[in-house]
């Protein structure tokens, strides 16, 4: 049916409120007249808005297309949207709104109240700040924690527009790599020649066919590809049952019993954490001793084994014994007998190994995911059909063939004249140690002086590892904190001034689906009024460059619509776009060839004609550019590596406590919708406790608990259970934060006790996985649980502010910078459409090699024609790290 804005939004939010219940409603629905269907998608899946009379009342999801609609997308997209933590207004925290250029007393942030400002205020407030900043300081003072792009699943995202408006000024500090696969994206592509953790799986179809064991190693796709980056379409679920059908075997390496594990009923081998690179490394030395690694491939598709052989062996000096099933049985909790027995199983079936990103999330994480590879290579798999290593299977719908189509891509976030930049996870540090050097990927870098962060559609406070040292070092070194977020997250509720930014619900923009097959693209149509006084994050921005003298350079004279539309235009879609728009989706066929497609399948066929972007082009079981870099805490063959923290060394009765995505969330996304209720306890976080750690401790299911350790304390809900093995307990990351009397998070959010070590100094990744607590019944919480209550907001007497006398475009033209327009083609292509994800990778990041590998999987989701991807090659080649240095 055809609907107008002007019907859409015609009805008022406090009408949309008052609606008594939104409803699911079902697939084949029939409704009347007065009741129109908008399309519109979102990371939990595609749907069809139902709003009658300009009223949202319900949802209604795509079955043809969705394989598997979540409660996230049927009650949780809803329940969020009017939620009571929703940012009506521009919002100042009193004490910055009562002297911005003095004392704002930062140690109120979180704890006092907020004062509604008008937009042109909150806007001048912010413009001022961002400038003031930079004269006194300069741009790199200005840092960005608008990270990832997870905020919703469309093209105008919101840190690619902050990228791009302060690009314009002169630019600004911003984080490096990430947290999901920090310290692999670093390692893998000098030893396998692609970051791996964001490339595209064999085919399913292949699999279903040639494997005949699947090796789950922390891996958990019927949890973890409930959402996707796009839009998640959940395709793969109905082929993973398939695949079992089939007869493959499958096998899981976890402290827990996942999803998965339940759904194709995987066989549970039990593991410490953080010591899966001992028990790769004793089936390894048990394959060598038994003539079962496969010489042949060792020398034809691999160097170094000769090194990483002495390490097995126990004759490569660093003092460690050789590397048995015995050795490893100590330090893994896996009986040596398995280790034996698992090691035949690999070696004399067709066995594929699918890694999470979690395994690397640890102190030494590098080790892991290249202890996975070096045993997979002598075992002589890796390229062959249905086995080999992927660290991607339980992303994106990983397994799904792909369609190489041309992908839309929205705006650019350009060139950032600013090259100082923080790894994502060492936000702290660089606060308080600033000009600090630190190395990574074997450069040096110093970490910028900061006095602003800006964060745009990412809750960092609720994502930074050791949240009592952020707020420490925010406190000692931040005179600004800017959140531009829809809702009172833990961004918002600890930031000085908060820009309420529009849900995904009320605006229009475009995505596509899944992630790696890219066979459908989505219209994100607006199905209801922005909410309060809240403005879209692209309206924000304009606003922002108008006020800096820089609009059209931000605009480029273009409106959201006009933006959408080029963007589809350069799909080459035939279907006009608005029958397009109208319907909501285009259906685009995958490629007979690419069902059949194998990771690293050429390399194998053709080594030589087909080399991997490594400096031998070869699988690099040692690695001498790594060993070039003389790293102290990461050697150049994957070695057990004892974590700080771990089972090995732990109290008696301390626990290692590790936090995989949510179930129900991305994140921290969707922490306060009502699907929370589904496995909250006690309107807290739940955590998984095995039978014999609750039984020991006096708890039962249903109980709080108290988790803490010399980084703080959190409260959370008990769930008793024998899907997770003694000694661990599972704690989801990414709740919302309310701190009590003691300090301690009385919503159960991880990163109150995670650590903010680095992985090593080759990554500087995280290590929340890495984390010893110690574990009580709580029988003192103070209150329920507030996290999802929104401030207090407080009226004051507000002076006028003069906008006109703060001559913020002249002072933004003294410090502004570098523009698209004096790029050269390549470089311009580059920023507008490979940099979309987090924040640009810097061309000087990778040797040019790499550059190719790379770029392998890079350009199909940028959507470059053969004789763009040229340009851009060009370009990075000689800006490579090898290219620049001397």
């Amino acid at each position: 049916m055809t609907m107008t804005r002007r019907g859409l939004l015609k009805a008022s939010v406090a009408s949309a409120v008052a609606t008594s219940g939104l409803t699911l409603f079902k697939p084949g629905e029939v409704f009347a007249a007065d009741t129109q269907l908008i399309p519109s998608a979102s990371h939990w899946g595609p749907f069809k808005a139902v709003v009658k009379n300009g009223v949202l009342v319900g949802v209604q999801p795509l079955k043809d297309i969705d394989a598997m609609p979540t409660t996230m997308l049927t009650q949780g997209l809803l329940s969020r949207v009017y939620h009571k933590t929703r940012v009506k207004y521009p919002m100042v925290r009193k004490s910055y709104l009562t002297n911005p250029t003095g004392d704002t007393k930062p140690h109120l942030r979180g704890k006092e109240p907020f004062v509604r400002v008008s937009w042109e205020q909150a806007l001048a407030l912010t413009a001022d700040a961002i400038l003031r900043t930079a004269e006194k300081h300069g741009n790199e003072a200005l840092f960005s924690a608008s990270y990832g792009g997870w905020s919703h699943a469309g093209l105008l995202r919101p840190q690619v527009l902050q990228g791009r408006l302060f690009g314009l000024i002169g630019g600004h500090s911003v984080t490096t790599g990430d947290y999901s696969g920090g310290a692999s994206q670093v390692s893998l592509p000098h030893i396998i020649g692609d970051m791996e953790v964001y490339s595209p799986q064999t085919s399913w179809e292949v699999v279903a066919e040639h494997t005949e064991v699947m090796v789950w190693i922390g891996c958990d796709p019927f949890k973890n590809s409930r959402i996707e980056y796009t839009v998640a379409d959940h395709q793969m679920f109905p082929r993973w049952k398939q695949i079992k059908e089939r007869g493959v075997k499958f096998v899981s390496i976890n402290p827990q019993y996942t999803p998965t594990d339940e759904a194709l009923g995987s066989d549970w081998i039990k593991i410490v954490p953080n010591t899966d690179v001992a028990l790769f490394s004793a089936m390894a030395h048990h394959v060598y001793q038994t003539g079962k690694h496969d010489k042949a491939y060792l020398a034809k598709y691999t160097v170094g084994f000769d090194k990483y052989l002495s390490y097995l062996l126990g004759k490569d000096g660093d003092g460690t014994p050789p590397k048995t099933p015995e050795w490893a049985a100590k330090i893994t909790g896996i009986p040596a007998a398995k280790i034996v027995e698992l090691a035949e199983l690999f070696a004399s079936k067709r066995t594929q190994f699918a890694g999470s990103w979690s395994l690397q999330r640890a102190q030494h994480g590098e080790m892991t995911h290249w202890a996975i590879i070096n045993f997979a290579a002598m075992l002589g798999k890796i390229g062959k059909p249905g086995e080999g290593v992927g660290f991607s299977w339980h992303y994106g719908s990983g397994g799904m063939a792909q369609s190489n189509a041309v992908m839309p891509v929205g705006l650019a976030q350009g060139r950032n004249p600013v090259k100082a930049r923080c790894p994502a996870s060492r936000i702290s540090e660089m606060l308080m140690n600033p000009g600090k050097e630190y190395t990574r990927d074997g450069a040096t870098h110093k970490y910028p002086f900061v006095k602003l962060i800006y964060t745009a559609g990412n809750n960092f406070m609720s994502h930074q590892q050791n949240t009592n040292e952020l707020l420490r070092a925010m406190n000692q070194q931040v005179d600004t904190v800017i959140c531009q977020d829809p809702w009172w997250c833990a961004s918002s509720r600890f930031a000085d001034i908060v820009l309420p930014a529009t849900s995904a619900l009320e605006r229009d923009d475009m995505s596509s689906g899944g992630t790696y097959s890219n066979d459908k693209i989505y219209a994100m149509r607006q199905v209801i009024k922005p909410y309060g006084e809240s403005l879209d994050d692209f309206e924000i921005f304009r606003r922002l460059a108008a006020l800096m003298g820089v609009e059209y350079g931000f605009t480029e004279g273009k409106t959201v619509m006009e933006v959408l539309k080029a963007s589809y235009a350069a799909t080459g879609q035939k279907v006009p776009f608005e029958k397009f728009w109208e319907e909501g989706i285009v259906r685009i066929d995958v490629p007979e060839k690419m069902r059949q497609w194998v990771r690293h399948g050429d390399f194998y066929t053709d080594p030589v004609k087909h080399p991997l972007h490594t400096k031998s082009g070869k699988i690099e079981l040692f690695c001498s550019e790594i060993a070039r870099f003389n790293v102290p805490d990461c050697p150049p063959v994957p070695k057990y590596l004892e974590p700080s923290e771990f089972l090995g060394n732990a109290r008696p009765g301390q626990v290692h406590v590790v936090s995989p995505h949510p179930y129900n969330r991305v994140h921290s996304q969707m922490a306060q919708a009502d699907v929370r209720f589904e496995q909250n306890v006690k309107g807290r976080q739940h955590v998984f406790i095995s039978t014999e750690d609750a039984a020991a401790k006096g708890i039962k299911s249903g109980d709080l608990v108290e988790l803490y350790n010399e980084r703080g304390a959190l409260i959370a809900g008990a769930v008793v259970t024998d899907k997770i093995m003694k000694g661990v307990v599972s704690l989801e990351e990414g709740n919302w934060i309310q701190l009590d009397s003691k300090g301690r998070c009385n919503s159960g959010a991880i990163n109150i006790i995670t650590t903010s070590v680095a992985s090593s100094g080759l990554s500087q990744a995280t290590s929340a996985n890495t984390c010893i607590a110690n574990l009580k019944r709580c029988d003192d919480a103070e209150s329920e649980n507030r996290a999802y209550e929104p401030p207090s907001v407080v009226r004051v007497a507000q002076r006028k502010l003069d906008v006109d006398a703060l001559k913020l475009a002249e002072r933004a033209a003294v410090i502004k910078g570098a523009t698209m327009g004096n790029m050269v083609p390549g470089e311009k292509l580059f920023y507008e459409r490979c940099t979309l994800c987090h924040v640009p990778r810097e061309p000087g990041d990778y040797t040019k090699s790499q550059w190719h590998g790379i770029t392998q999987s890079m350009f199909p989701r940028a959507g470059l024609d053969d004789s763009q991807r040229k340009l851009v090659l060009e370009f990075l080649e000689k800006n490579a790290k090898d290219a620049i240095l001397p």
